[in-house]
């Protein structure tokens, strides 16, 4: 058996190899791509003998070469699963903390940041995670998701730089928006501040362009929000001086700008999202869960994994979801803990899940009452309505079974009777 520790870089690995008695075999550094596996396969061939060979299938036994490595994707990690290799993805601050069991000085290398990994996959393999076996189709659905919801969370941060610049020197804007109880998002608002980006072009903005543009978003009332609109425009107001107000009118037409953009992308790839997430074969399991619909749905899905063996039991889904509390003792003391070194992500798809459940599933919403009854706070408790969530979708994926409201909550009512 072989044990690998591969520091990876931007252009170059460096690798050590060291048997099961941890002696240093071999050390080197490769350049990133076809090159350097060549000689990575190479270099490990040297050490490995023939009985490691599967007879049946021709390919590397499993278990005879374990990497360790700070990552879990990319061309590089994809290669090294495929010749066969067990991988390990090593978070980085598990890595930093097992350097200083071998120095305290603070020193520093790469290569013997590869050796340390070769160490972590040869001792302590056992509580470190290997790559997960998800499908293709979960991994791209993964990228997609991440990329579509990456973008909302890019709109919010420009509509907010937006908001508050025209704060600063257009408030009548938001003021004007308002009135007309539209969003600063919607595309209606947006083409009203291409168009009245300062205001003295707020101003000169007649009645009949704004008409035509709440027309073209097909606005209810369109008179009465016009009048509305043109009337807080004109409204008299503080000014900042010329030259500032011309460079905040150009930081919010660039905000606009993209804003706009992130409007016309963000539909378009959720519906890649809903694509790939209705050809996968757990998706009606995910959407028969209470307040899941397609793109969290999707969310939930990818980021969990497809791996059936990935997870022990419910326990071990929690625990990666983030919903499940850590336990702090020391002596008398005990405290129990939100968990926060988690999957950020699939913590915030499970709390969104856990709050549309709410309306969707009567069990939820008379657990989260109950809770709310004990004192316990909104976000506490839709973390631990979250929790059961999670539990009762590891049991469907288990038993290949929808969810079923009177099995899910059976026992609730019981203890309630």
């Amino acid at each position: 058996m072989l044990f690998v520790g591969d520091d990876w870089a931007e252009d170059h690995h460096d690798v050590e190899v060291c048997d099961e008695t941890g002696r240093r075999l071999a050390k080197a550094r490769l350049p990133e791509g076809m090159t350097g596996m060549s000689r990575l396969h190479e270099l490990l061939a040297e050490h490995l003998g023939e009985d490691t060979i599967d007879a049946d299938t021709g390919t590397l036994a499993e278990g005879e070469v374990i990497v360790g490595i700070e990552t879990d994707r990319g061309p590089w990690v994809a290669a090294l699963i495929a010749a066969g290799y067990q991988v390990f993805a090593i978070n980085p601050l598990s890595a930093a903390r097992y350097r200083e069991r071998h120095s305290t000085s603070g020193a520093k290398s790469d290569p013997g940041d590869a050796h340390v990994l070769a160490e972590i996959v040869r001792l302590d393999r056992a509580h470190h995670r290997p790559i997960a076996g998800d499908s293709t189709e979960v991994e791209g659905l993964k990228l997609v998701a991440r990329s579509h919801q990456s973008l909302i969370w890019e709109r919010t941060r420009h509509l907010q730089r937006l908001r508050q610049a025209l704060r600063e020197y257009f408030p009548a804007a938001l003021e004007a928006l308002a009135a007309a109880k539209l969003e600063l998002a919607d595309p209606d608002a947006l083409e009203l501040l291409e168009r009245a980006g300062d205001p003295d072009r707020a101003t000169r903005l007649s009645r009949s362009k704004i008409a035509a543009i709440l027309k073209r978003a097909r606005r209810r009332e369109v008179e009465a929000k016009t009048e509305a609109i043109q009337a807080a425009l004109r409204a008299p107001a503080l000014r900042q001086p010329a030259p500032i107000e011309a460079a905040y009118a150009t930081i919010a037409a660039s905000q606009v700008q993209l804003v706009v953009g992130l409007n016309a992308q963000i539909p378009a790839l959720e519906e890649v999202v809903a694509q790939g997430f209705g050809r996968h074969p757990d998706a009606e399991i995910y959407l028969s869960q209470p307040g899941l619909g397609t793109v969290l749905g999707a969310r939930v899905l990818a980021e969990f994994g497809d791996d059936p063996h990935r997870y022990q039991d419910h326990k071990a889904r929690r625990n990666y979801a983030g919903t499940s509390p850590i336990t702090r003792a020391s002596g008398r003391r005990i405290v129990v803990l939100a968990r926060y070194a988690r999957n950020r992500r699939l913590g915030d798809a499970v709390h969104q899940w856990a709050f549309c459940a709410l309306s969707a599933s009567p069990g939820a919403r008379a657990y989260y009452d109950q809770l709310r009854a004990r004192g316990t706070s909104h976000h506490a408790a839709l973390r631990q309505l979250g929790n059961r969530l999670v539990g009762i979708l590891h049991g469907c994926l288990k038993t290949r079974t929808p969810y079923d409201e009177t099995t899910a909550w059976a026992h609730r009512h019981a203890a309630a009777a």
